[in-house]
């Protein structure tokens, strides 16, 4: 199976309007798909750990991956992947693992965030490649030394808006998106049914205040790219 990369949005759908904007570095992961260590844990504690609450927790991160277009199994492949890296992250430095976003979509690897130094972006794309599963990874990865508590607060503010956005558009399926926001700049991965749906997930992001650009990795349904 061939393996690509991609670095700053190399020949990527961009959608871009221009408010200016300064850095920011901080680790986050907001992603409508699963997360199976948190949503399995958290729905046991709520069942008192007991074999029902078990059984309440793994049905309902199942249901919850079985209704993504990756299915149960896509689901849980990308989960691992994000694991592994997030691991060889961890293992090579702090800063990587703070620093470095990770959105996985059918072995798709997109890394976002602001480092200080360019060699720690050329490692967190080294290591991205090490992950099991690995098909491809783009690397928008931005090297700055800026960086301030409202910034990281903004983009938190940008990511839940754009959220609650999607989950209420019943013309979206919102389960199938995970959405990251760097410096203002929010970035898009996931799978659109069809080219309208992809269109109002784009008109959602740019309509939301501060968003100065969206940089757009989401594939169509039946991208043929989805079956090599």
């Amino acid at each position: 199976m061939e393996k690509t990369i991609r670095n700053k949005a190399a020949n990527s759908k961009k959608d871009s309007f221009t408010l200016s904007a300064p850095g920011v570095r901080r680790k986050s992961s907001k992603t409508f798909g699963l997360v199976l260590g948190a949503t399995s844990l958290g729905l046991m504690a709520l069942g008192g750990c007991t074999p029902a609450g078990v059984a309440v927790g793994v049905g309902a991160t199942a249901a919850t991956a079985a209704s993504q277009e990756r299915g149960f199994q896509g689901a849980l492949q990308d989960t691992e992947t994000r694991l592994d890296i997030n691991h060889l992250f961890l293992q090579e430095s702090e800063t990587l693992f703070t620093d470095i976003n990770l959105q996985v979509q059918e072995g798709r690897v997109l890394l976002t965030g602001a480092v200080e130094k360019p060699e720690t972006e050329l490692m967190a794309v080294r290591l991205a490649w090490q992950g099991k599963g690995v098909r491809e990874v783009i690397n928008e990865i931005e090297v700055t030394d800026q960086s301030s508590v409202g910034d990281v607060a903004r983009d938190l503010w940008i990511e839940t808006q754009l959220e609650g956005k999607l989950l209420i558009d019943s013309g979206v399926t919102s389960i199938n998106y995970s959405v990251e926001s760097v410096n203002n700049t929010v970035y898009l991965m996931g799978i659109a049914q069809n080219q309208a749906e992809l269109t109002r997930v784009v008109g959602h992001a740019k309509d939301i205040e501060y968003v100065r650009r969206v940089v757009n990795y989401v594939r169509l349904k039946d991208d043929p790219a989805r079956r090599s």
